[in-house]
């Protein structure tokens, strides 16, 4: 007996913080204009979509002492962003990254209850901790916390933020005009938190709001990020979009829910996916080309060899061979605050393989960048890509996608357009929404014990 059709969660990543977006090109838009936001969050409501997801940097990165010029600049708040968005969508969800390491859970915990009532009920937060002291000199604490150390305290956070949110019940507010009572228990919001990492108490101010609590998305990778996730996660944004590495993310982080009595359906996994689409399969081929082309100029490809050479390489010609030196290796680094620092961690290594894969495919520095670095997930003819969705969502790479369009904000639109209806007809994605809140979208039960039809079936 063939197992039924998963149904497939799709999303739209508004890309900023990355190397992605093309924003050189001329369809290019804002990334600070409110008018730039509201059109990818229609264009995602008009197909259906689960949520809208922000990333976000807490600093400008640098490299070499300067302003690393392929980061965006100019995001504005993530919570401003979103609460805009809550008045101009009615089905959307609203996902925020707000970051564990430099937050307080009060705080935070007060502006995703704020926003979980301004929207009625589609807010998610999305736990990230930060690693570098690169990041840390933009606040009062300085410095950062080791790796060791900040998922601790990550986890703390949480739980520290989710028992502010139960604070409430949810039925404390009687606002009888008549008798004058407002409030059927004073203690409403009382809350007593001791722990290692926070020692806090006092009344929370903000009223049991319409999900409970926000969805709660993790964004790590590591062992102890997988753990984190399987913990206490509705949901886990992941970067294995591909066959083999996406089922085996799939079936590890599925394996270790059963350890916090959770079930497989209790977290969904959705990876990060960026896509180009064409008429034909070729001619998306062709797209796909001119657009890694556009993401990873000369200069572009200069800073990511930089990462591994961890030396300053502007006066090498990009379109010619890599460095015959090796890479500095040290505890100081050219780019600092860059994920892929922690990727490279045996730069010896990483150098010795791309020497040898440029000599064997004549590659310059920028070809090699581009043909190992990020390259579209999915590239084909509308049909090729619905197709190649569905079949890797059943084939339990993921639980649907994050898409991130290189083009804002209207990179989206052929999408909705012509990839949307396609997988409605296979009756693989909702044709309109059924419930009101992020949770009845995604299928996840209600804090409180309600559970969503398609969660319960």
């Amino acid at each position: 007996m063939s197992k039924p059709l998963k149904q497939i969660h799709l999303a739209a990543h508004f890309p900023g913080v990355n190397n992605t977006t093309v924003w050189s090109d001329p369809a290019a838009g804002s990334h600070i204009e409110f008018s730039s936001f509201a059109h990818f969050a229609r264009t995602a409501e008009r197909a259906r979509f689960d949520f809208l997801f922000l990333a976000e940097g807490l600093r400008l990165r640098e490299q070499g002492g300067k302003i690393y010029d392929l980061d965006v600049v100019g995001r504005p708040d993530t919570f401003t962003i979103l609460a805009a968005l809550a008045a101009v969508t009615e089905h959307l969800g609203l996902t925020g990254t707000i970051n564990s390491t430099f937050n307080e859970p009060y705080e935070v915990a007060r502006q995703f209850a704020s926003l979980d009532h301004l929207s009625g009920g589609r807010a998610a937060w999305n736990v990230v901790t930060s690693w570098d002291a690169f990041t840390g000199e933009n606040f009062r604490r300085g410095g950062f916390l080791p790796q060791e150390e900040r998922y601790s305290r990550a986890k703390e956070f949480l739980a520290t933020a989710n028992e502010l949110f139960d604070s409430w019940r949810g039925d404390e507010i009687l606002a009888d005009q008549a008798t004058g009572a407002f409030l059927s228990d004073a203690k409403a919001g009382s809350f007593v938190h001791r722990g290692p990492q926070f020692d806090i108490h006092g009344q929370f101010n903000v009223p049991r709001s319409p999900q409970g609590r926000p969805v709660i998305f993790q964004a790590g990778e590591s062992d102890e990020g997988r753990e984190f996730a399987a913990s206490g996660a509705d949901a886990i944004f992941s970067r294995y979009a591909t066959l083999e590495a996406g089922q085996a993310f799939y079936t590890d982080v599925k394996s270790r829910l059963a350890t916090y009595g959770r079930r497989p359906d209790e977290l969904l996994i959705l990876p990060a996916a960026s896509f180009v689409l064409g008429d034909t399969d070729e001619e998306a081929e062709e797209i796909a080309h001119h657009v890694r082309r556009q993401q990873v100029s000369g200069a572009t490809a200069l800073k990511h060899l930089e990462f591994v050479w961890n030396r300053d390489l502007s006066s090498y010609d990009p379109e010619g061979p890599l460095p015959d030196v090796d890479p500095l290796v040290g505890e100081e680094h050219i780019s600092r605050g860059r994920a892929q620092v922690r990727m490279y961690r045996d730069p010896i290594a990483i150098a010795r393989e791309w020497r040898e894969l440029a000599e064997a495919n004549k590659w310059s520095i920028r070809d090699l960048v581009i043909n190992t670095g990020n390259r579209q997930t999915f590239v084909g003819s509308p049909a090729t890509v619905a197709r190649t969705i569905n079949d890797f969502v059943q084939a339990d790479v993921s639980d649907g996608f994050i898409l991130v369009p290189h083009i804002t904000p209207g990179g989206l639109d052929t999408f909705a357009d012509t990839v949307v209806p396609l997988l409605q007809e296979q009756g693989v994605y909702r044709t309109e929404y059924e419930g009101t809140t992020l949770r009845d979208h995604l299928g996840l039960a209600h804090p409180d014990g309600k559970r969503t039809e398609r969660a319960a079936s």
